[in-house]
């Protein structure tokens, strides 16, 4: 009688906060295999997991008030959330450990390859097929909403310095959309002229999670200071658990998935009923990480209201929907439930040319470049221009390749190539 076997199975590495990022992206990097060819890849929306180098960026806080405090609070640790608010939600988003890249980055780096935070992201841009990363900190996007001002002003200012200094000339694929600590209009206009010229620094960006009024006449300079650099403004979503609003909601996920997309809607609407457009014509506009559902409700919703009561938004020349498919928006969370819901958004939003990629690692929702990739409804040349070329032009970055090779990728980590 022939004995049965069963099939061949190779036992895998458990994965942990220790895990090398190739690794953990190993499948990523096997499927951009299947866009090794685009002329350039451009990831909008990367994320630094700064309580990792707190101890690190604080040093690089000016103000010695503070920063006495910052080394009080943190005492020796190398880890923390000194001076930041901290949200509610952020303990959730590991979904008990489960995803345990959101926990922490705890691999080892190679000594004198550069910064630890530079080789980490040199290893997600390798693994996933990416030629240029823009990097935004992650427990600060709440620091609109300190109740010291100067707090948000110091911290994201060392922020600021530590990634323009320290990091991006570790590694020149990283990219950087300045943080605008945008409680304090006139200290935001003295940082657009300071760093508009610097190698590196590709935009600015105000963390939307706040109850600052866009319209205000305290921004019209910084916005006229913006629109000079010719470079992009950027509103970066996310989410607070402790608006009262969503303080009615009792599951993270549930919160998270309204909270990003409100932050956007309330400041996009004021950007328009305000007349804002015409007033800086030149200035670009990108809106990062609220998906893209919120959109086409946003235009049709705007659009009926504005024809109704034209006399509220007197500074408009066009309807808000005209506005809006000039404006940038990133892909990430990309909603891919429904495709034909979202070939329409796609459409309504002139996604071939207005549409940017981002992934949003180490995020526990990431998105690779294969989620544009594998959708039906795109042209080729539609996907080469979100995934990069969009991007490119927007930010005046090289169309030249700087990535590696997916296969090369996979064989310096001991992956048979299929």
């Amino acid at each position: 009688m022939l004995e049965r076997t069963g099939p061949q199975v190779s036992e895998l590495n458990e994965i942990t906060t220790r895990t090398d990022t190739r690794d953990y992206l190993a499948h990523a990097t096997r499927q951009a295999m299947a866009y090794d060819d685009y002329e350039v890849i451009v990831d909008i929306d990367a994320h630094v997991s700064e309580g990792r180098f707190w101890a690190e960026i604080c040093t690089y806080i000016e103000n010695d008030v503070l920063k006495q405090l910052a080394e009080g609070m943190l005492q020796g640790a190398k880890s923390g959330n000194a001076l930041l608010n901290a949200s509610t939600g952020t303990s959730f988003q590991a979904v008990g450990g489960r995803i345990p890249h959101q926990l922490n980055n705890l691999e080892e780096v190679e000594p004198g390859a550069g910064h630890g935070f530079a080789q980490n992201m040199r290893r997600s841009m390798d693994a996933m097929g990416i030629d240029y990363q823009v990097v935004f900190p992650s427990g600060m996007l709440l620091l609109g909403m300190h109740p010291m001002t100067d707090v948000e002003y110091h911290v994201s200012n060392a922020f600021n310095r530590w990634i323009v200094e320290r990091i991006i000339p570790d590694e020149r694929r990283l990219l950087c959309l300045l943080y605008l600590p945008f409680q304090s209009p006139e200290l935001c206009v003295q940082l657009v002229e300071k760093y508009a010229h610097i190698p590196g620094v590709i935009g600015f960006s105000v963390s939307c999670v706040r109850n600052n009024p866009v319209y205000h006449p305290s921004y019209m300079k910084l916005y006229r200071a913006v629109e000079a650099s010719g470079k992009p403004l950027v509103f970066h979503t996310a989410y607070n658990w402790t608006d009262p609003s969503f303080a009615q909601l009792n599951r993270f996920g549930s919160m998270h998935a309204l909270s990003f997309s409100h932050y956007n809607l309330i400041h996009l609407t004021n950007w328009l009923f305000n007349g804002l457009p015409d007033r800086f014509p030149n200035l670009k506009l990108l809106w990062i990480e609220g998906g893209l559902a919120w959109i086409p409700y946003l235009m049709q919703r705007l659009d009926h209201e504005v024809l109704m009561r034209p006399s509220e938004a007197p500074g408009l020349k066009r309807l808000p929907s005209e506005y809006i498919r000039e404006m940038y928006f990133t892909s990430q969370p990309l909603e891919r439930s429904n495709m034909q819901m979202l070939e329409a958004t796609m459409a309504a939003i002139n996604a071939e040319t207005q549409l940017l990629f981002a992934s949003d690692w180490p995020h526990w929702d990431f998105d690779p470049p294969s989620a544009i990739t594998t959708l039906p409804f795109l042209s080729d040349k539609a996907k080469r221009n979100i995934l990069g070329l969009n991007a490119a032009k927007l930010f005046n970055i090289p169309v030249k390749r700087a990535r590696p090779h997916a296969t090369d990728v996979l064989a310096s980590r001991g992956n048979v190539v299929s």
